[in-house]
């Protein structure tokens, strides 16, 4: 394979005996807005039979020509330019066509948007720049590539940028590397939809096609074929759309689409000519002893095409298996990338009605070639009906904690759009939802392999993706949801442990983390004070590079803010579940609720010393913990929730005014808990946890409208104060904290002033607007900018991600086997108390 020269960029001009057109063209090239040293014109002088060499070598003998002996035609022509080309990027210009002075410039900055962008179509205008030749792509759904608005006047609004399926030959650009890997353009073509069949293949293979119109070309069209008769046009554009849906279609699409291609095939041909198919029909009289019947060329071309594609079936159809074998991307997943499918390009009324007969018939507007998912003006990929796997460690059911809750909650959105299915890690009750859901154990990981084969997008959350060998290796588009800062719990969760140990599961939760940050394409934080952190450790990380930036420089599409969120839908009282339910608790009680779990991390301690306090001066308050059970069996009750029970009972307020719930409240009756509380209350520690964390259990305060008593420093405290949605006090301060429990109990000024400031916000918190970024990402999404993009096979070497560069320690292995494997070596090595102390650090693994 050819050495490629950094940089360069080497335009390639296939020549057949249009030597004027060829000259004007390099003139024009030499013209543009790119250093000379970094622009190689390579002119291919394709067995014009003529004087067109010298012609081209008078004019400009700087210019690298390669002469070929017999046509080629623009595939083989072309491939051959690249061959003795040294740039690395490629650009194939039609000879009648000319560039923009930015034509180059702006193409090469395209490809640093993403290492996944394999090819750069420019927008094409025609010789005068006012009609559009080339601003879009789609493909009807038997074969033939057409182009959207052609000849249509060119009024600038088709100067977005975006993903397309295929770019158009006169002007497009290519990674020479990746051109050479997918095999060039198909010979067997010669000319005409080598472009379709490129840029079809290069989006099987999950490379992407990206239109870019600030690289502008303009073209006269056809020029090549003036000479030619327009059945020998008809000939290579029947027989090349079969040949291009053969290849690239997956098996179902195929076996919808093929034989009704061929039978247009056939009726496109002879409406063409004119020809009536009925006079063989033996009701129809006619000369029998005549043994010859008259066609047009234009009718036989077809039929002519047909035999072709008969010829080259074997080959056909082992390219057809190597390439199906290496495809990345379903016919559904490019569905959107089509464009217009039912198209039927022709206008002849014999035609369309057989047209419509085939299309009704073999129902080939199904599946990939479906209405609805082409639309030539809007982004992409609206209309595109994904498969997104969400994978969670936590418990899914009645009873859900934070973690399960943001995943139940992400599925019912994406499901409105996507076909979603969620993964527990460890338990799942049947539950009434608009989505699949199934348990995955890491035990027992083989099934995982089936549903990461399934998805298009897989989102993960904690530890799923270290825990099964297949979704590190995954080729799907990975969000990583990184709302839960795991390495800065365990600086809390850690502490009653030894020093080695607590160390050891801090770095654990990091090198987690430091894994999924190098795998990722797209990540989820909670607040802007958070996305600050990430951004610190991606930078670590090698994640902060020129490709993301180049992307986008706010690096918004590498990571956003989708914190937390509550239900639109106003909260509704369904029973009574604390007034006069609790032993203890009376109807007309102050009560203040703790919603959520009971965390090392937590200050309940201050709170119930403040609630013991305020309640010499009102025995009526009541302080009600929702949880102290946590849903998820893998996660043990901690040590202050029993500190906390312990300390409610010496203070004589135990089922008096401090109420823990042994279990935990049903995510879908919560509200009535809420409903009847007149406060809210979150109390935790000033560290570095409180610093980047996010408390969702306030979340739940305000979908209920109650006033929040906070301790200041973390996203919550600050809103809580700034905002004056009830009282943030410091740490440790059971004066401040007594005092504003009064405050937003007894004050009903100061509670009403709360409950107004908590209606102003709530609605920034509504899950649809808390989870937009991934709602949006999800309609299109695509690989980090920064992802190495590689096509078996491969004859170098990939650049080793940042993942690889950076992990702590090898890999882990996972499974049964392995779990006995293990317990094997510490019993012989260190009897039953290393065993069970191993088991106790796996089952207390956080969340």
């Amino acid at each position: 394979m050819t050495e490629r020269r950094p940089g360069v960029v080497s335009v390639v001009l296939v020549n057949f005996r249009g030597a004027d057109d060829t000259i004007t063209c390099i003139t024009e090239l030499k013209a543009v807005d790119w250093p000379a040293e970094l622009l190689e014109i390579v002119v291919v002088e394709n067995g014009s039979g003529d004087d067109s060499a010298r012609r081209i070598r008078d004019a400009h003998g700087d210019v690298l020509l390669v002469k070929s002996k017999k046509n080629l035609g623009f595939t083989g022509g072309s491939n051959l330019g690249v061959a003795k080309s040294s740039g690395e990027f490629v650009a194939f210009l039609n000879n009648d066509a000319k560039p923009d002075r930015a034509w180059v410039r702006e193409a090469i900055e395209t490809f640093h948007q993403g290492r996944d962008i394999a090819a750069v179509a420019s927008k094409v205008l025609d010789w005068d720049g006012r009609k559009i030749d080339f601003v879009d792509s789609a493909v009807a759904w038997f074969g033939m590539g057409h182009k959207p608005h052609y000849l249509e006047p060119d009024d600038g609004s088709h100067d977005e940028a975006r993903d397309i399926l295929f770019g158009t030959g006169a002007a497009l650009f290519v990674r020479a590397e990746v051109f050479e890997q997918v095999g060039g353009f198909d010979e067997r073509l010669f000319m005409f939809y080598d472009d379709v069949d490129l840029g079809w293949r290069l989006n099987l293979l999950g490379w992407r096609v990206r239109y870019q119109p600030a690289s502008l070309a303009f073209h006269k069209h056809h020029a090549s074929m003036k000479a030619y008769g327009d059945f020998r046009e008809m000939y290579l554009l029947e027989r090349n759309a079969l040949y291009t849906i053969y290849k690239n279609l997956d098996d179902e699409s195929l076996a919808t689409a093929l034989p009704g291609a061929m039978a247009l095939i056939a009726r496109r041909s002879l409406a063409r000519g004119g020809v009536d198919s009925g006079v063989l029909d033996l009701r129809v009289p006619g000369d029998d002893s005549e043994p010859n019947l008259s066609m047009p060329k234009t009718s036989a071309a077809g039929f002519f095409a047909l035999d072709a594609f008969v010829d080259d079936l074997p080959s056909l159809t082992a390219t057809r298996r190597e390439l199906q074998a290496q495809r990345t991307r379903s016919d559904r997943e490019l569905a959107p990338l089509f464009g217009t499918t039912d198209a039927p390009l022709a206008d002849m009324p014999h035609y369309l009605d057989g047209y419509d007969a085939v299309v009704r018939s073999f129902d080939v507007l199904a599946g990939a070639f479906a209405p609805g998912a082409e639309s030539a003006d809007a982004p992409r990929a609206a209309g595109a009906r994904r498969r997104i796997l969400i994978i969670t460690g936590d418990s899914f059911g009645k009873k859900m904690a934070g973690p399960a809750i943001r995943v139940w909650n992400i599925a019912t959105l994406l499901s409105a759009e996507h076909d979603v299915r969620v993964i527990s890690l460890t338990t799942a009750e049947p539950l009434d939802a608009p989505f699949d859901i199934q348990v995955v154990s890491p035990h027992f990981p083989a099934p995982m392999t089936k549903h990461e084969a399934w998805a298009d997008v897989i989102i993960v959350q904690g530890y799923a993706l270290q825990q099964f060998e297949v979704l590190e290796s995954t080729s799907k588009v990975l969000v990583v949801d990184i709302y839960d800062p795991m390495h800065l719990e365990q600086l809390e969760q850690g502490r009653e442990k030894a020093l080695d140990d607590w160390d050891d599961q801090i770095l654990g939760a990091a090198d987690s983390l430091n894994k999924q940050i190098g795998l990722g394409d797209f990540f989820l934080c909670a607040s802007e004070r958070q996305r600050m952190f990430w951004l610190g450790q991606m930078a670590a990380m090698g994640r902060i590079n020129a490709w993301n930036y180049s992307r986008d420089e706010s690096l918004d599409s590498l990571l956003a803010i989708a914190p937390f969120g509550l239900p639109s839908t106003p909260a509704v009282h369904t029973r009574k579940a604390l007034r006069g339910v609790v032993p203890g608790i009376g109807e007309n009680d102050k009560i203040v609720v703790w919603a959520g779990g009971l965390y090392n991390w937590f200050d309940p301690k201050t709170l119930v010393r403040a609630v013991a306090d305020l309640a010499t001066r009102h025995d009526d308050v009541r302080l009600f913990f929702m949880g102290t059970k946590h849903p998820n069996p893998d996660v043990p009750e901690m040590a202050i929730v029993r500190e906390t029970r312990e300390l409610a009972r010496e203070l004589g307020v135990l089922d008096r005014n401090v109420f823990l719930n042994d279990s935990w409240v049903d995510y879908d009756d919560r509200q009535n808990y809420l409903l009847e509380a007149d406060a809210g209350v979150s109390t935790h520690f000033t560290h570095v946890e409180t610093t980047f964390s996010f408390r969702t259990r306030i979340l739940d305060y305000l979908w209920t409208g109650l006033p929040i008593v906070s301790t200041e420093g973390d996203s919550f405290g600050d809103l809580v104060a700034s905002a004056e949605l009830g009282v943030a006090v410091p740490e440790l301060d059971v004066d401040a904290l007594s005092a504003a429990l009064e405050s937003v109990l007894y004050d009903d000024a100061a509670a009403a002033a709360a409950r107004a400031n908590v209606e102003a916000v709530r609605s920034q918190f509504v899950w649809e607007n808390a989870l937009a970024p991934l709602v949006e990402f999800c309609r299109n999404p695509i690989k980090a900018a920064d992802k190495v993009k590689t096509v078996s096979p491969v004859p170098a070497a990939p650049r080793a991600s940042a993942a690889s560069l950076i992990t702590r320690r090898p890999p882990r292995r996972h499974g049964l086997a392995h779990d006995i494997e293990r317990a094997a070596f510490y019993l012989r090595h260190g009897g039953v108390d290393a065993v069970w102390s191993r088991v106790k650090r796996r089952v207390i693994k956080p969340r």
